[in-house]
């Protein structure tokens, strides 16, 4: 059975994480006014609508904050036996020469961010699109790489991250699951224990 692992970040470390991250997002864009914030579902847009009152209190603009489900945009949705559940994308700005804020919760192998640009571009070409990740855990399958990054963490490929958010599960905490990595104990002919790593698959 998986086991619930040590808290990477709680809340205290999750609010620093995004104040950081939207000042350097200031800092990069010179100011707020060029700003459009998409979040991906479902935790990215708990973080986007938080990035944008902490720009909110930090300037005093309103940034206009999209959501957007990705389901129908990934490159593996045939092959996958079970069939997403569409849930809506709600982008009601023009992107069109905007610096446009990609917001997601963990980022893994890529795919999901890949996606993500994918349908994005259907609504416009933006001036920019820069990734902002409260998470980034490695293993990478695609050459995608955050601009903006909360924490990085070491993870073992069939780990699961969790994000728990307030506004779902009524805290905010950030822990690893430890998959069935991981080792596994054989004996050899002499009766002595080894361990042997076993891969998982392929997100």
């Amino acid at each position: 059975m998986p086991v619930k692992q040590d808290i990477i970040l709680d809340e205290k470390k999750i609010s620093r994480a995004l104040t950081r991250i939207a000042h350097e997002i200031l800092e990069h864009n010179s100011g707020a006014e060029s700003l459009v914030i998409i979040g991906i579902v479902t935790r990215g847009v708990f973080l986007a609508r938080r990035i944008a009152k902490i720009i909110k209190e930090l300037e005093g603009v309103d940034v206009p904050v999209g959501l957007m489900d990705i389901s129908l945009y990934r490159d593996d949705v045939h092959s996958k036996l079970d069939q997403p559940i569409v849930q809506r994308t709600e982008i009601l700005f023009d992107v069109v020469d905007r610096n446009v804020i990609l917001i997601d919760d963990v980022l893994f192998t890529g795919r999901t961010i890949r996606a993500a640009l994918n349908q994005i571009n259907d609504f416009g070409r933006p001036k920019t699109i820069q990734l902002a990740v409260l998470v980034d855990r490695g293993h990478r399958e695609l050459p995608i790489k955050a601009d903006y990054v909360g924490v990085n963490i070491p993870t073992a490929k069939t780990d699961r991250v969790v994000l728990e958010v307030k506004e779902k599960e009524g805290i905010d905490r950030v822990y690893v699951i430890k998959g069935n990595d991981s080792r596994k104990s054989s004996k050899t002919k002499s009766g002595k224990t080894t361990e042997k790593t076993t891969r998982g698959k392929k997100k």
